[in-house]
């Protein structure tokens, strides 16, 4: 039961776009947001070399880490207080967090009283990070002891998800999270497996219809052939889904290790948000 709403908030366009989001699963869960805001300790830190530098005579910074922190404890609230305001106005129950350590590590502790977990695809410091996906945002990936939903820069109403399902536990786990979603949404879900054989994907494909024949919601089944990243992908842009729900690995364990997990290609790649489940 999806109730309890994680929303990290560092002001940046991506985080404002997964307050979009958050607010509207929010009131369409009738479900709590809990707005959390991480003082980073890395730029504390970093000033503490400021101060080492003032005391040697190079800067008249001595009080610099100090001050540094308070700045940042500052914003923070304010961050807070528009989240505060944002819900208030939309009448979402709410509760703010302002918490102080490394950002991946603190979001993943506070996770674990949430259900869900909202986080934009990159941060404030984008213009820093390199591939497609924020470090942040990566390692709350892999960390997180919740579902995360990893939104895109634009928010648009979700009508078309699609779940990618191989029959693996985590894959069930996600199937999970689909079934709840598009039951109490009241939307759509695509089910898409891909095998090398048709036998073999139809036996897949009949696990989720013995799951998914107890809720009440319309379920399309497809099943294609090929990589499963590339065949994913083709899906959301060729059929226009708008979330993707997958789990954090499927059966392929030791060439993930080497090459990089279908999950970690999706995310990097997808043209809508991804709601991954461990």
């Amino acid at each position: 039961m999806i109730k309890n709403i994680l929303i990290p908030l560092d002001g940046s366009d991506h985080c404002k776009a997964a307050l979009d989001y958050a607010v509207w699963l929010a009131q369409g869960l009738n479900g709590t947001l809990f707005g959390q805001h991480v003082i980073d300790t890395i730029s504390i830190e970093g000033a503490f070399f400021h101060d080492i530098s003032g005391s040697l005579g190079f800067e008249p910074y001595l009080d610099f880490s100090a001050k540094m922190r308070e700045i940042l404890d500052e914003r923070g609230k304010i961050i807070l207080a528009d989240f505060a305001e944002v819900c208030a106005k939309k009448n979402i129950r709410h509760q703010t967090f302002l918490d102080m350590g490394l950002i991946a590590n603190e979001i993943c502790e506070r996770a674990k009283v949430a259900d869900l977990v909202v986080i934009g695809h990159r941060g404030v410091n984008e213009g820093f990070s390199t591939g497609l996906l924020g470090t942040t945002a990566e390692s709350i990936a892999r960390k997180c002891p919740r579902p995360i939903l990893v939104s895109t820069k634009q928010f648009k109403p979700i009508e078309r998800p699609l779940l990618a399902y191989d029959g693996s536990q985590r894959a069930s786990s996600a199937m999970e999270s689909a079934a709840e979603f598009c039951s109490l949404l009241k939307l759509p879900l695509t089910v898409l497996t891909i095998a090398k054989e048709e036998a073999q994907a139809q036996t897949v494909l009949q696990r989720a219809k013995g799951y998914l024949g107890s809720y009440a919601i319309v379920v399309t089944y497809e099943s294609a052939r090929g990589f499963p990243e590339q065949k994913i992908i083709e899906h959301l842009v060729n059929l226009n889904h708008d979330l993707l729900f997958i789990g954090a690995y499927g059966h392929r364990r030791i060439i993930e290790m080497v090459l990089g997990s279908t999950t970690e290609y999706v995310m990097r790649n997808a043209p809508c948000p991804v709601l991954m489940n461990r």
